[in-house]
């Protein structure tokens, strides 16, 4: 009988900076592809990860592409997030007439699946997904796996953040064991998680890790993060403080912005706005400035060395705040790679 566990080979579309990618490594999971459409994914994602990057619109993507990616080990998977604009806070607006071009690269991830038949298929999205008819179209997509979706509060598998998600896992060789959701890990605390780095002053950076930057405050934001503390509001501030959104009816909604992470807790959701202290509680514990880059991406579970830029190379907050707001958690990835690992395990020892 063969003692090693048989290979598996991934293909991670929607791949971004390699959150995923990174994860179901971990887990021994080889992930031979990523795709993604965003040319500013490339480096990280090849510099952190043995993996190639596709710079393409999945929707373009063509089966011969990825085919013999996937045939490279004993079994395969197709894993991926598609974009979900249309839950997007930031794209609320008129819509309707837009939607079925954001539903499109689902559609084309379903129709991969169809096309392709891997042995395991994963999708990890919004959880607001699961009530749209796109989502049920692509369960149509999976005739004849066995799959398991679930409503992920990202915390449970070790993410240090309120983030919830929807994880689905199916298999085309019979029932799974177990679903994502049966695992549970102790999250670390922010503190856990960021409490070490190098102290920081807003509008500074480190001198050695580059990622380790923070933005300049206004004068009245320093006055107002001042007045903040841990896991307070802007309503403990003095009303010379408040800005006029804060006094109308509608601000009343809104008590988390302008707010500090507390240091023996998990962190609220990482959002591709987090370097903004005035988003959302991205207020540091206790030094005056809103979290560093890196602080956002090791609270996503990046590794503290994980590189996103090239040395010398100028560090953008929106790109990147986009990039890792956006990114999977890896350890996310790494528990979704550990039921895969699982039931090829399993597959394999039914096998003798």
């Amino acid at each position: 009988m063969d003692t090693l566990s048989p290979s598996i080979s991934a293909v991670d579309l929607f791949c971004g900076v390699g959150g995923l990618t990174h994860g179901l490594a971990r887990a021994g999971v080889d992930v031979r592809l990523g795709v993604d459409v965003d040319p500013a994914c490339k480096f990280p994602y090849e510099e952190n990860n043995n993996s190639r990057f596709l710079e393409k619109d999945v929707d373009e993507l063509k089966v011969s592409e990825i085919a013999s990616e996937l045939s490279k080990g004993r079994y395969s998977l197709l894993a991926g997030c598609a974009p979900c604009q249309p839950f997007s806070t930031y794209s609320q607006g008129d819509r309707g007439k837009s939607r079925g071009q954001d539903w499109r690269l689902l559609r084309r991830f379903g129709t991969l699946v169809e096309q392709l038949q891997p042995d395991f298929v994963t999708m990890e999205n919004v959880p607001q997904l699961k009530s749209h008819k796109v989502f049920q179209d692509f369960i149509l997509s999976l005739r004849g796996y066995d799959l398991r979706s679930a409503r992920i509060q990202c915390s449970r598998v070790g993410v240090p953040q309120s983030r919830q998600r929807l994880v689905l896992v199916a298999s085309r060789h019979g029932p799974l064991g177990r679903g994502v959701d049966a695992e549970t890990s102790l999250a670390p605390t922010v503190r856990e998680t960021i409490g070490k780095l190098p102290l920081l002053r807003a509008g500074e950076s480190n001198a050695v890790d580059p990622l380790h930057i923070s933005p300049q405050l206004s004068p009245l934001n320093m006055q107002r993060i001042r007045a903040s503390a841990p896991g307070g509001t802007w309503r403990d501030w003095d009303k010379s403080l408040l800005s006029h959104c804060h006094q109308k009816d509608t601000g009343a909604t809104y008590p988390s912005v302008y707010g500090r992470m507390e240091w023996d807790k998990i962190a609220p959701t990482i959002t591709t706005q987090c370097f903004g202290y005035g988003n959302g509680r991205f207020g540091h514990p206790d030094q005056d400035r809103a979290i560093s880059l890196r602080e956002a991406a090791m609270l996503q579970t990046f590794p503290e060395e994980y590189k996103f830029v090239r040395s010398g190379e100028l560090v953008r907050f929106n790109r990147l705040g986009r990039l890792i707001g956006n990114a999977v958690p890896v350890r996310l990835g790494e528990a979704i790679g550990r039921l895969i690992r699982e039931e090829v395990d399993r597959l394999f020892s039914r096998s003798y």
